[in-house]
């Protein structure tokens, strides 16, 4: 008994009910991290939404069967990532839906690629000279830890080179108060001393008498 491939129109009118099964809409809705919750009206939306996108992609899909020399009945994966790639409001799927290549084409393109990771430069550059930006943003990174340990080093000598100076100047200063407090004392012991008033002498003692 063949399959029965004829298409089956879908109904302009509104039932309220989808093709797509709601309950399982809302487990991959549930699987979500990003959604904590949602309602019953919001998941009819998403399942509707979801069943006249796939009816818009298997469209196209089909349109690219008839476009062929012999048109099928049926679509392919291959017509799928045809219309994916060729389809402009489409081309947001060609991640998921990537076009198919023969296992001797993935060699060939596997082989190019070794090739040509040889020929680039230890430097990230290639062989037109032309960088990755992997390889700039790491030298870059490089270098600035290099300035950046030296001026820490430079930094430390600096602090070192300070230290010892207030070291050097509180030994200074510490050996200063003691010679002011020895100049201090001198002074003192000198004003003690009161100075003792002149003898005079006898013969002028009476000159002075006399005059």
């Amino acid at each position: 008994m063949p399959y029965n491939n004829t298409p089956i129109a879908p109904s302009k009118d509104v039932t309220g009910t989808v093709s797509l099964p709601l309950a399982r809409v809302k487990k991959i809705i549930a699987t979500d991290p990003d959604v904590s919750a949602c309602s019953n009206n919001a998941a009819f939306v998403i399942t509707v939404a979801t069943e006249m996108f796939l009816q818009h992609l298997v469209e196209q899909s089909y349109n690219i069967v008839k476009s062929e020399r012999k048109p099928r009945r049926n679509i392919q994966y291959r017509d799928v990532a045809n219309a994916v790639a060729r389809v402009e409001n489409l081309e947001f799927l060609a991640d998921v839906v990537p076009k198919t290549m023969t296992m001797k084409q993935f060699k060939q393109k596997q082989a190019k690629e070794d090739a040509a990771r040889p020929a680039s430069g230890t430097n990230g550059t290639g062989v037109n000279g032309q960088g990755t930006l992997d390889s700039h943003l790491g030298a870059k990174a490089t270098e600035g830890q290099a300035v950046n340990g030296a001026s820490h080093e430079e930094s430390m000598e600096v602090d070192e080179d300070e230290e010892e100076e207030d070291d050097e100047g509180g030994e200074e200063e510490a050996q200063e108060p003691e010679q002011v407090d020895d100049q201090d004392r001198s002074g003192d012991d000198e004003t003690s001393k009161s100075p003792e008033p002149p003898k005079a002498k006898p013969g002028e003692d009476h000159a002075m008498e006399q005059s």
